[in-house]
């Protein structure tokens, strides 16, 4: 059985006054998703926007991955298997 889907992410990067917001949106087309992050910058530190970014990015993907996992795992205990405890991977599905 073949199956192929299109997911779209996009990542917005929002700066202001030391702190880094991120919001990281997943369309899969039927459902839309929304991680978030921020970093912020200790006054003493010398400003580098870059690391701000890659903070606040990873922090609001990495919520995204949490809430599809999440949901993954209701998704596997709706249809009678079993997932265990929230680990990763979910259990019960091979990768």
């Amino acid at each position: 059985m073949s199956h192929t889907l299109e997911w779209k992410t996009r990542l917005y990067l929002f700066e202001e006054d030391g702190t880094t917001k991120a919001r990281a949106t997943l369309d899969t087309g039927t459902t839309t998703l929304t991680g978030h992050g921020a970093a912020h910058r200790n006054p003493a530190d010398t400003d580098v926007p870059e690391i701000g970014d890659e903070l606040a990015a990873g922090r609001a993907l990495r919520d995204l991955g949490s809430q599809l996992l999440d949901i993954a795992a209701r998704d596997v205990e709706s249809v009678g298997a079993r997932s265990g405890e929230r680990t990763d991977p979910v259990l019960g599905w091979s990768l």
